[in-house]
């Protein structure tokens, strides 16, 4: 029996209820589907997702089963970056995930499908998903276009700059402004919203061909239609995410992650996700995948391409098709299909043909941005995992992003409790070339684990600097990083970690094709191996918490958050 039917004949309030918001009696009988989205006027990404969702509203009736419409709406981190808000965001991402949680099992609804496009909001989506394991389908929402000259919302940073330096006018200031965001979806760089959509699809729950689909274009509307009819169907034949998420799914999407050398964030939220699904991935899964998979795309902000070529170039159905001998194909998907036979279906359907149909208004072939196994835009893969005195735990880099002058450094430490008086020491000129910034107290239990936006675009900016200094942190970094900027450090300051026993002018060691983090002197001077674990027993032995106290949602999160290995989450 469906679950909406248990629930009717065990509840007699239930029926009453769903007439009083405007059910009709003939529909109690019929599947109930939970349509459940991010919609809301916080940014772009979450503004055009009700449209979507009555399309996919549109589809459910076709089955003969009755849509629910329920809404969370999430937070955008480039609106939240900077100020204090960030560190509200990577809680977000946990108290979304309940809250569809409550309103799936409160009902309880037979299926769900979830529209989400960003940042904390699609893993988000996929942890219920992974938890709650109802037939479910989780929507992309689409990416925007860029703006002209492709600008991104990040120009904000650029132009007090550029404005300085005579390169562009007030009006050119304010046109750039006007522009950078043209159209509802996610950033058209590969930040953290495009990677969750990309491995949404990946891991099987997710329509072949949905991610980063043209968020203003009438083929997601008609996408989101085909949502609804399918998730009738998966209802039927009791397709659960138990039967799509296994460890080689998770793997799967690591390897499409590697491939377009997607966001860092990725190392938190895949193995919250997979936590959900009673799977665990590490930071080595990774690490190791990293280094078999090349980057195949150029992409902005440290490429040269949006991310709707991407999917013009045929999107994570080409990637797969690309790297297919590393992936497993027979894991099931959300169409009832293995991704091989996804795959094959899409090659007879013409979709690859169809979609690189767009490229050619852009003087463009396939080729031009997805390149093959055999010419690689980055051989050595796109992000990896430094492990050392500082790191017992683990820490990332997105190397592909960085000069690679930088990926052996040694530098000078400069040591920093939180991102706002690490920000004014780079703008004043106190940070020089050869300077190690240390930003700590701010991973999840020091407060929230906010990105480090800010401090790596100060820096980015200052060109004498974005080659020649490091950024190394217990926080987080925005997908649109560059430069050599360290995240993720564990155990972090918070707990006694070991960066929060780095003093000013010790000595820094990063060294990436040895995958090492390693404090290495103190006072200008390098010391033993030995030594260097002597001081750091001798520092914490005197070592009080400088993390700050919040209460709320915030303080919640800060107390009980996981490790940064396993997700940092609550749930």
């Amino acid at each position: 029996m469906l679950k909406s039917q248990k629930a009717r004949k065990e509840n007699p309030e239930f029926d009453p209820m769903r007439l009083g918001t405007g059910w009709i009696p003939e529909e109690l009988s019929q599947p109930q589907i939970l349509l459940e989205s991010t919609f809301g006027d916080s940014h772009p990404g979450s503004t055009h997702l009700n449209a979507l969702v009555d399309s996919a509203g549109l589809g459910v009736y076709k089955k003969n089963a009755k849509p629910a419409v329920h809404t969370a709406t999430d937070i955008c981190d480039g609106v939240a970056c900077g100020h204090e808000g960030i560190r509200y965001s990577l809680a977000s991402r946990d108290i979304i995930s309940s809250l569809v949680e409550i309103h799936a099992k409160s009902a309880p609804y037979d299926g769900m499908v979830l529209f989400s496009s960003c940042d904390k909001a699609v893993p988000a989506h996929l942890m219920t998903i992974a938890r709650l394991d109802i037939p479910a389908i989780h929507f992309c929402g689409g990416a925007m276009i860029p703006g002209p000259e492709f600008i991104t919302g990040v120009v904000g940073y650029e132009t007090p700059g550029r404005l300085a330096r005579g390169e562009i006018t007030q009006d050119d200031a304010e046109f750039l402004h006007c522009n950078a965001c043209p159209t509802p979806g996610s950033c058209p760089y590969m930040g953290t919203a495009s990677t969750m959509q990309l491995l949404s699809e990946a891991l099987g729950l997710a329509l072949p061909g949905n991610a980063l689909m043209p968020a203003w274009a009438g083929m997601i509307r008609a996408y989101a239609q085909k949502a609804g009819q399918r998730i009738v169907e998966m209802v039927e034949e009791s397709l659960t995410p138990q039967k799509i998420l296994t460890k080689r799914s998770f793997l799967n999407a690591i390897m499409v992650h590697a491939a377009v050398s997607g966001s860092t964030n990725a190392t938190l939220h895949i193995p919250a996700i997979a936590k959900q699904a009673g799977i665990n991935i590490t930071l080595s899964d990774f690490d190791r995948i990293h280094r078999q998979i090349p980057v195949l795309t150029s992409l902005i902000s440290s490429g040269k391409w949006p991310t709707s070529y991407l999917y013009f170039a045929g999107g994570v159905p080409a990637i797969i098709r690309e790297i297919a001998n590393f992936l497993y194909l027979d894991e099931m998907t959300v169409t009832g299909k293995t991704v091989g036979e996804n795959l094959a279906e899409l090659e007879r359907t013409g979709f690859f043909r169809h979609t690189a149909s767009y490229l050619k208004n852009f003087g463009h072939e396939p080729r031009d941005i997805i390149r093959p196994l055999t010419d690689p835009c980055k051989p050595d893969g796109g992000m990896a995992a430094l492990y050392g005195n500082i790191a017992p735990g683990g820490a990332v880099i997105k190397h592909a992003s960085a000069d690679p002058a930088t990926h052996i450094f040694t530098g000078r430490a400069r040591v920093f409790n939180n991102e706002e008086d690490a920000v004014e020491a780079i703008e004043s000129g106190k940070i020089v070339p050869g300077d190690a910034v240390v930003i700590r107290y701010v991973g999840p239990r020091g407060c929230g684990m906010p990105e480090m936006f800010r401090a790596t675009e100060t820096l980015h900016y200052h060109p004498e600097l974005r080659a020649s200094t490091a950024i190394i942190t217990d926080g987080r970094y925005s997908g649109a990083t560059r430069g050599p900027a360290i995240g993720h450090v564990s155990p972090e300051a918070a707990v006694g970690g070991p960066i929060a026993l780095i003093e000013d002018d010790d000595i820094i060691d990063i060294n990436v094709p040895k995958r090492t983090l390693r404090l290495v002197g103190i006072k200008g001077k390098r010391e033993s191996d030995d030594e260097m674990a002597a001081v750091l027993e001798k520092r914490r032995a005197i070592w009080k918490n400088q993390s700050p106290e919040y209460n709320g949602v915030l303080g919640l999160f800060t107390r009980y958050a996981g490790d940064t290995a396993s997700g940092a989450t609550l749930l």
